[in-house]
């Protein structure tokens, strides 16, 4: 809720309708006389709906009379109509106004703490910094030095190459952009060798520059050269070079993952229950108190920040607990499926190191034991090992 929303509610507001084939006369005049009319929407041609300051309602008639229009008030709304209503209700007046009182005091301080933008940092850890820069939930807005906790992060993270601290109503937002892993770049001028950065067997060379130490069919180990950054002449002699070039290679990828033949898995029941707490701050309050009536069960836990408006958190928290109730189905498993899944496990294990790239061959062996098999899996794939290095002297 924005400040003139705010203010619009605090002064009283009425929704009017008027009606008149003089509409837009109306809503001239209006704003010559500089009465606020918004929210305005027309119904038909002769029919409007707007919302204005309750104050300034009785300046209508002298328009009224002037436009032929009929003007009236279809809602109150505001905290004049509502001390209004309840004025002969002093205690709820009281607590109105304590609740007033409360939301003004807790308006300065924060009371909720986003990060944005981090995919490879964790987010406790930067929480821990903030946290020592004077930035945490229940912190004074007044006393949060946004500079000094942007100064802090930027010391110590590396990775880190931006900060932003904004904080709207007691929330703060803290938004940042890492440093990209960028693998080393070496100078054209300097000169590298072109290096194994796995162990592989070599199925193609093509050196644009430097002198090939491989050739088809050589098996080699991660760090080996395989193109080097020099090259020699019958009358030049050694010189070296800045490498370029290419190095394919066979390269093989393992896994082995041990299945059971005899597997307990558990099935929801479908059953539920769901228990609840409240946190105000760091002190929690349960508002349960049996355990769930189930035997089996997995848990779930849910945490949710209670606000007034998007960016107006308060210090209570609500937790919810879910108990889903499963039983243990035993299921037996035949030695192909086992297989199978084993199959489907190692791939899944792999995904990274073989993603993009294309499968040549799979070799699977399978070790059975009374209870389980063991599957081991390896892919053969085809791709480019060569990277550069520098060469000290």
């Amino acid at each position: 809720m924005n400040s003139n929303k705010v203010l619009q509610y605090m002064s009283g507001y009425v929704d009017i309708k008027v009606e008149g084939y003089y509409i837009e006369r109306f809503i001239n005049i209006c704003n010559t006389k500089q009465i606020d009319l918004w929210n305005i929407k027309r119904t038909d041609s002769i029919t409007m709906h707007a919302r204005m300051d309750s104050k300034r309602f009785k300046e209508l008639k002298p328009i009224c009379k002037k436009t032929k229009c009929k003007v009236k008030i279809e809602r109150k709304k505001g905290f004049p109509f509502i001390v209004k209503k309840y004025k002969k209700r002093k205690f709820f007046l009281v607590f109105l106004l304590l609740i007033i009182l409360a939301i003004i005091t807790l308006s300065n301080f924060v009371w909720n703490i986003e990060i944005e933008g981090t995919t490879n940092i964790s987010k406790d850890e930067i929480l821990e910094i903030v946290k020592e820069s004077g930035l945490e939930v229940g912190s004074w807005k007044g006393k949060v030095d946004t500079k000094n906790v942007i100064n802090n992060l930027r010391l110590k993270r590396d990775d880190v190459a931006w900060v932003g601290i904004d904080i709207k109503g007691t929330n703060a937002i803290i938004k940042i952009v890492e440093v990209d892993a960028k693998p080393e770049i070496i100078d054209e001028s300097e000169f590298c060798n072109i290096v194994a950065d796995k162990d592989g067997m070599i199925t193609k060379v093509n050196a644009q520059n430097g002198t090939p130490l491989v050739k088809e069919g050589d098996v080699v180990t991660k760090g080996d050269i395989l193109v080097a950054g020099w090259m020699e002449g019958k009358y030049t002699g050694r010189q070296y070079v800045h490498s370029q070039g290419e190095v394919q290679a066979k390269v093989w990828y393992t896994a082995t993952e041990k299945i059971s033949l005899k597997e307990t898995k558990k099935v929801e029941t479908g059953n539920v229950e769901n228990k609840y707490s409240v946190k105000i701050n760091n002190f929690q309050i349960n508002l349960h108190k049996s355990i769930p009536k189930f035997q089996k069960y997995d848990t779930i836990e849910e945490n949710k920040k209670l606000k007034l408006f998007s960016n107006f958190y308060l210090p209570l928290e609500l937790i919810t607990y879910t108990y889903k109730e499963y039983e243990e189905v035993v299921v037996i498993h035949s030695v192909e499926e086992a297989k199978q899944i084993g199959l489907e496990k190692s791939k899944e294990t792999l995904k990274t190191e073989l993603e993009g790239k294309e499968i040549l061959d799979t070799q699977v062996k399978v070790r059975q034991e009374a209870d389980y098999i063991e599957v081991e899996v390896t892919y053969e794939v085809e791709e480019n090992i060569g990277v550069k290095e520098k060469i000290v002297f």
